[in-house]
């Protein structure tokens, strides 16, 4: 530290404390590493675009059934989703929980798979994710979407895996009604 800072900072000790907290931060602040600032403003603005999406709608426990499981955020849906010609489709869990959500997922691969609707096992996104509609984002954004997922606290839900067209499901239904139909 060179001498100058640090008759600044003796300077400051001096002085009332909140006036020393405030130029501490704002020291502190020019010393925290541009990249740094841009990891959490890039988070920030993936957790505002998840909150526009309507993520939290298909892939929180509880939402459903009106009551969110905040404590459960983006961990993934007890109820599912009836397509014909599908079967019973369940929002997955979205946090980076290891063994049920996307913790082994690289943000490459989320960006991918909101891009093109496929998780990196190739298995489909089904026709209720809207991703045609996420394929259009910038890289940016996507890649703010991912770091915001990936920033999350991991919750260990298990939700079920799809169930074919005319299996029982293990929990509760909303059932897709095509126009007409």
């Amino acid at each position: 530290m060179n001498n100058r800072l640090k008759r600044s900072l003796r300077g400051a000790m001096d002085m009332r404390p909140e006036l020393t907290a405030t130029l501490i931060s704002v020291l502190l602040a020019t010393l925290v590493p541009a990249s740094a600032r841009a990891d959490e403003t890039q988070i920030e603005r993936g957790r505002y675009l998840v909150q526009i999406a309507g993520c939290s709608d298909c892939h929180t426990p509880g939402h459903f059934l009106g009551k969110p499981d905040q404590a459960r955020f983006l961990g993934g849906s007890e109820v599912g989703f009836e397509i014909p010609g599908v079967g019973v489709v369940y929002g997955p869990n979205l946090t980076p929980d290891d063994a049920t959500g996307l913790g082994t997922w690289s943000e490459d691969q989320i960006v991918a798979a909101i891009r093109t609707g496929a998780t990196p096992e190739g298995r489909g996104l089904v026709p209720v994710m809207p991703w045609p509609n996420l394929s259009a984002l910038s890289d940016d954004d996507a890649y703010a979407i991912a770091a915001y997922l990936k920033s999350l606290d991991p919750v260990a839900n298990d939700v079920p895996g799809p169930v074919p067209p005319g299996e029982p499901a293990p929990s509760f239904v909303m059932r897709v009604v095509p126009p007409g139909g």
